[in-house]
C-alpha cells in the first residue's frame, strides 16, 4: 500500500540484502536409495540465474553451517513486493532462489546432482514488507532432509524461516 492508500504501486525499487543461513548440512559422501554410485565430496552453492555454471561460494556438505549474502532488488508493485537480482529465480508471483548441490572432482569440477528452490512467493507478506523497509530479508534451514540426504525440491514454511532484519 502506498502513502496515498489506494494501493498503487510506487514503483519506487530499493537494495534487499538477501542472507540464507543454513545448519544441518548432510555429510560429504552421499548415495540416494537404492543407488550403488555414492556421491563423493558434495558441496552446496547459490546458482546464479541464467548461468547455472556460476554458483555462489560453495560450502562443504560436512561443514557445520553455511551462510550466503545475496544482493537484489525490491520494488514495489500492484501484486506486492517484486524481488529480482542476479541470484533470483523465476518471473514475478514465482520467484525463488536454487540452492544447487553438486560434487566436486579431484579437478575442482562442480557435476550438479539436485537442487533446492526456495520459494520467494511463500514468504508472509508483512515479512517481506518489513524485509523491504530494512533491508534485509533471512532465511533459516537445515539443509538435511527426512531420509538423510541433501534437501531439495520446492522449500517452503516450515522448512524455511523466513524474518526481516530489525530497522
Amino acid at each position: 500500500m502506498t502513502p496515498n492508500g489506494c494501493g498503487a504501486a510506487d514503483g519506487g525499487a530499493r537494495r534487499l540484502e538477501i542472507r540464507i543461513e543454513a545448519v544441518d548440512l548432510p555429510g560429504r559422501d552421499w548415495g540416494a536409495r537404492g543407488e550403488a554410485l555414492c556421491r563423493r565430496n558434495v558441496h552446496v552453492a547459490v546458482q546464479r540465474r541464467d548461468r547455472p555454471q556460476e554458483l555462489l561460494d560453495p560450502h562443504r556438505a560436512d561443514a557445520p553451517s553455511a551462510v550466503w549474502t545475496l544482493p537484489a532488488t525490491a520494488t514495489h508493485t500492484l501484486a506486492g513486493l517484486d524481488i529480482t537480482g542476479a541470484y533470483v529465480q523465476g518471473r514475478p508471483g514465482g520467484r525463488f532462489i536454487y540452492l544447487t548441490w553438486g560434487a566436486v572432482d579431484d579437478a575442482g569440477a562442480f557435476a550438479m546432482f539436485r537442487r533446492a528452490k526456495l520459494m520467494l512467493d511463500a514468504v508472509d507478506p508483512a515479512v517481506l514488507d518489513a524485509a523491504g523497509r530494512s533491508g534485509r530479508l533471512t532465511g533459516r534451514l537445515g539443509l538435511t532432509d527426512a531420509r538423510g540426504g541433501p534437501l531439495c525440491a520446492a522449500v517452503r514454511p516450515p522448512l524455511v524461516a523466513w524474518s526481516a532484519a530489525q530497522g
